[in-house]
């Protein structure tokens, strides 16, 4: 199995991070990607880059006005405010106000739904090269390939089609699932971040090709709050086509697996052409988020489960923060996961 990565995804260093109404060090940072990076060259046969980025997938799954304010919105704030070096809006939309304004403070509150989004110099390169990367891991594994994996940075599954949410800006997962879908019929989102992928859910939310899945910690209590519970089960002809596994917050490898395994055989009924698999690393018991207890042995038991669905994969990375075990969770998912694909 390849790693697809390009170097532009090292920029986008977002210096601080809103937390119990302080800005502290941010924790979704190059160095997390790194970690990976050198993890993926122990346990991947090759580091390939990607092309360019098709916009015409992307814009697919995204707004245009919401693209365009991605890739020109700091530019026009540093024009407006000089000494800022980053974007983060002071104000949101809200179910009650949603007026697309002209003034960029007002755009920027349209566009980013809360304080962790935060624009920079070089996002947009950055999140270009992320899409770029789950785009090219999908044409891998479209033209043959039993697997692949996409080391992206920023992650995805968060983001709306016209708004960033939790550290995500462009839905990695979605546009892969919108590539593949150009030449196959079914294909299956099958989530594990710790986080439930709430952008994700609402993109597909009113369709029966794109099954979702999403097992996370329970979201009474967990990010992102407004979504992830379990009788969100799609809409309209995509009824029955979303399933959430909300798991209690520091569970360890027993009940986050049993959730996985729940999700991999809602999977095998809905018989997907393909699985895209948003890979979060953040349930270990050493992330900084601290949301469940999963062991790296209870990474590599769950890349087995995974790796035996027997599907072509897309494997795409969404969070994991830096920890002294990150890179040796990734090695052990991946161990798991070739054991049982062939990959």
């Amino acid at each position: 199995m390849i790693t697809v990565f390009h170097e532009h995804e090292l920029g986008h260093r977002v210096r601080t991070r809103l937390s119990g109404g302080r800005l502290i060090d941010a924790v979704e940072t190059p160095e997390r990607l790194s970690a990976l990076l050198e993890a993926a060259k122990q346990c991947t046969s090759a580091i390939v880059e990607p092309g360019p980025a098709a916009m015409d997938v992307i814009q697919e799954i995204h707004d245009r006005g919401y693209l365009h304010f991605l890739e020109t919105g700091f530019a026009a704030w540093k024009e407006r405010f000089p000494d800022s070096v980053e974007l983060r809006p002071s104000l949101h939309i809200s179910p009650y106000m949603r007026r697309l304004p002209e003034d960029l403070l007002g755009r920027a509150g349209y566009y980013i739904n809360d304080a962790a989004s935060v624009l920079v110099e070089d996002t947009w390169p950055a999140v270009l090269a992320s899409a770029a990367s789950a785009l090219e891991a999908t044409r891998r594994v479209l033209d043959g390939a039993p697997a692949a994996y996409a080391l992206c940075r920023p992650p995805g599954h968060h983001a709306y089609p016209d708004m960033a949410c939790g550290y995500c800006f462009l839905n990695n997962g979605a546009i892969a699932a919108a590539r593949a879908r150009r030449s196959v019929e079914r294909v299956t989102i099958l989530d594990v971040d710790v986080h439930h992928g709430n952008g994700t859910q609402a993109i597909f939310y009113g369709r029966p090709d794109v099954q979702t899945i999403s097992v996370h910690a329970d979201p009474s209590t967990t990010f992102p709050f407004y979504a992830g519970y379990a009788d969100e089960r799609g809409a309209e002809l995509g009824e029955g086509f979303n399933l959430n596994l909300p798991v209690a917050p520091l569970s360890g490898d027993e009940a986050y697996l049993a959730a996985v395994e729940e999700g991999i055989a809602a999977t095998r009924d809905f018989s997907p052409d393909m699985v895209i698999l948003p890979l979060g690393l953040d349930a270990s018991e050493a992330d900084p988020f601290a949301c469940m207890r999963v062991t790296s042995d209870g990474f590599a038991r769950m890349g087995e489960m995974l790796g035996a669905i027997g599907r072509p994969t897309v494997i795409i990375q969404e969070g994991g923060y830096p920890s002294p075990i990150l890179g040796l969770n990734l090695i052990r998912f991946m161990e798991g996961f070739r054991a049982t694909s062939g990959a």
